[in-house]
């Protein structure tokens, strides 16, 4: 039961203003869905079943899927039954739920991404030295801090929305429980939510994006004059666009929701749509796909009936 509320479920209601189209818009993100689904599957597969995938890339790799397997599956099912099945309530500890679970990850992810362009910078400006500085140890406390970093920054949040008293409107005008969508619905000010919110993430995100920018101008200042320099480009810029496809839209989202008030209520919400699930399609094959072990390991895995370690 929500204590102080007069109501304990609200409503969900897609896409405002594009109601009308809910079969097209399932499809789109039912379509993502399994997309990020079967990648990330896969990719949790193959590093499970063969045993040669365990340098620490490969680890963050699988703990890469494994956010996005969390984050995705928090965010569509319940966004499908709303498309196609008209399914509109959730209840009060679902949907904060379903909060913790959406901002949670999306700090979690942008932890690993940090890691994994420290992995290539250690890998390609350090080989000799790359499995004694990124030791089991290390990256267990490297997944640890991820962690725990992403729960300092949810739990006070979620404990703010969730203790603010809700009177009015139960109609959440979102695809799912985003925590500004939810606040602004209570009797008090939302604001200082908004507040907490932007600073966190901008903190957050400026971090990561600072390191993940010195990670990538190493590497690149590294390989400039080798054969390998078209290739280290390549694949540099390969992931700088999912990075950029992850952080814009996502704060974007964030600031629109404080600050923009004359952006339209859909933009916002399909940016925040867009930032949860695109980036759980693509980095299966970004990160995971493109990469020779994985690629060798998943035709093994598919074609072959048995894995050699």
């Amino acid at each position: 039961m929500a204590p102080n509320n007069s109501f304990s479920s609200f409503i969900l209601v897609g896409v405002p203003s594009l109601e009308a189209f809910p079969t097209c818009l399932g499809i789109l993100f039912c379509s993502g869905f399994v997309l990020a689904l079967v990648g990330n599957g896969l990719v949790l597969l193959v590093i499970g079943l063969d045993k040669s995938l365990r340098d620490p890339v490969h680890c963050f790799l699988g703990m890469l899927a494994v956010i996005d397997v969390v984050m995705v599956t928090s965010v569509v099912p319940k966004m499908l039954s709303v498309f196609w099945l008209n399914s509109t309530e959730i209840s009060y500890v679902a949907c904060f739920v379903q909060m913790f679970l959406v901002h949670s990850t999306t700090s979690e992810e942008s932890g690993v991404l940090l890691a994994m362009a420290v992995d290539r910078y250690v890998a390609i400006c350090h080989p000799l030295r790359y499995k004694a500085i990124l030791s089991r140890q290390t990256i267990a406390q490297i997944g640890l801090a991820i962690v725990v970093r992403a729960l300092l920054f949810m739990v006070p949040m979620t404990g703010m929305v969730t203790n603010l008293p809700y009177c009015r409107s139960r109609v959440v005008p979102h695809s799912y429980c985003e925590h500004m969508a939810v606040a602004k619905l209570a009797c008090t000010d939302p604001r200082p939510i908004g507040l907490y919110s932007v600073v966190e993430s901008s903190l957050i995100v400026g971090m990561d994006m600072a390191f993940i920018a010195v990670s990538y101008g190493m590497i690149l200042r590294a390989v400039l004059r080798t054969n390998s320099c078209w290739k280290a480009l390549s694949t540099c810029g390969c992931h700088i666009c999912v990075l950029l496809l992850y952080y814009i839209p996502g704060m974007l989202s964030i600031y629109a929701q404080l600050f923009s008030s004359g952006i339209p209520v859909r933009t916002q919400v399909l940016l925040a749509d867009l930032y949860v699930t695109l980036p759980t399609m693509l980095n299966p094959i970004v990160y995971s796909m493109r990469t020779k072990q994985i690629r060798q390991a998943m035709i093994k895995v598919l074609f072959s009936r048995k894995v050699h370690a």
